[in-house]
């Protein structure tokens, strides 16, 4: 077991991850389109995102301090969570906010947030969900243990994951530690069962503590692409033209680039 590294006074350094996913739906026409958003906005309402968030708050063993949580018309919804890495004593806890007195001071180091974009073009037929999270945390909690459960809580066919140690602390000889972790890579974080159904790449700045990771769903089965269609309704030809409008879709988004 690798020795706790140990520090002079508190562990200072921010580690940031931002988790950001793309759902991608075949349907044919404006009102299906419509429909799908609607259904999309039922699955990952507020309450939904909420559960997730605090999953992820126990799984990386923070403390929840308060939550902020909106549906949005006509869709989309975000939520805020305030973490603390330390359990708190629950009559510190002011209930007027759910903010506690003693902690407020790094409040706005400690969060998680997700935010919801629904959309669709009726001139392609496909629709796109996408979900953005947003883990920031100080001393010694560590977001990058919740990747899985992650991935798992999406539809995710495109992933791009950020993660990022800011700032230093300093041990018991006054040395500056920027990073109190081994990581070379955001994959290391990923199971590898989970790894094997996506194609990913690494863009990564070592000397600033940046990692950056980008995946893309391999298989494309296209029945879970379909939006209250039966695959089996559509002859072979089309099955293929609208396979290959999902995947030019897909790369469009993965690649961050219009590809004609």
């Amino acid at each position: 077991m690798e020795n706790k590294l140990r520090l002079y006074g508190f562990n200072n350094l921010t580690k940031t991850l931002s988790f950001n996913i793309y759902d991608v739906c075949y349907a044919k026409t404006e009102r299906e389109q419509k429909d799908y958003i609607r259904y999309i906005d039922e699955q990952y309402n507020s309450e939904r995102l909420t559960k997730i968030l605090c999953d992820v708050s126990e799984m990386i063993g923070a403390t929840v301090l308060n939550i902020s949580k909106q549906d949005y018309e006509p869709q989309g919804a975000s939520v805020n969570v305030l973490i603390a890495e330390d359990s708190i004593d629950p009559e510190v806890i002011d209930e007027s906010c759910n903010r506690g007195r003693f902690v407020h001071g790094h409040l706005d180091k400690s969060h998680l947030t997700v935010h919801t974009f629904p959309e669709y073009h009726p001139g392609n037929e496909v629709s796109t969900f996408r979900v953005d999270i947003d883990v920031a945390t100080c001393g010694e909690v560590s977001p990058l243990n919740a990747l899985d459960y992650l991935i798992s809580s999406f539809d995710s066919d495109i992933i791009t994951i950020d993660y990022r140690v800011r700032g230093f602390t300093r041990d018991l000889e006054g040395k500056k530690c920027f990073l109190d972790h081994k990581i070379t890579s955001i994959q290391d974080y990923i199971a590898d069962e989970t790894l094997k159904k996506y194609d990913a790449i690494d863009v990564n700045v070592y000397q600033s503590n940046i990692f950056h990771t980008k995946m893309l769903i391999k298989e494309i089965e296209l029945q879970n692409y379909l939006f209250n269609l039966d695959v089996y309704e559509l002859p072979p030809k089309r099955r293929l033209e609208i396979t290959d409008k999902l995947r030019h879709e897909m790369i469009e988004i993965f690649s961050g680039a219009n590809v004609y």
